[in-house]
């Protein structure tokens, strides 16, 4: 359904450090990066969709959208955890601590955070606990 996710960024480098460091914990493929653009995407592995996309917006001016969020999903909780970790050692603010959202369902294990652009993301897991 969905083709590609683009998030518009006002400072690249810091974003592609901030975007790679929580990929890299959902073992979320680098498909391409060119900073002279700039904008970089992530694939999963063996899929050319969906892509998740980060660069400078075609107007030039990156502002985070108001009640907009992107919700990744993590193999496990524990990648969870990691992701959330590596979003705030890499200039992330916590928007809600991993953990159970009984709310969704009672499987439902999620982190939320923002870039420095003030993106709003969700990681999350739906599976029990086995």
């Amino acid at each position: 359904m969905i083709s590609h996710v683009f998030v518009g960024v006002a400072d690249f480098q810091r974003a592609f450090g901030f975007y790679s460091a929580i990929m890299e914990v959902l073992e979320l493929q680098l498909k391409f990066c060119d900073a002279d653009k700039p904008w970089a995407a992530w694939m999963a592995s063996g899929k050319a969709r969906p892509l998740f996309i980060i660069g400078a917006p075609y107007s030039g001016a990156a502002a985070a959208g108001n009640g907009q969020m992107i919700a990744l999903l993590a193999p496990t909780r524990t990648a969870v955890d990691k992701a959330y970790a590596a979003a705030l050692r890499n200039g992330g603010s916590c928007e809600g601590a991993p953990g159970l959202r009984l709310e969704y369902h009672p499987d439902y294990y999620g982190a939320y955070f923002r870039d420095a652009d003030g993106n709003k993301l969700c990681v999350c897991c739906h599976d029990a606990v086995a």
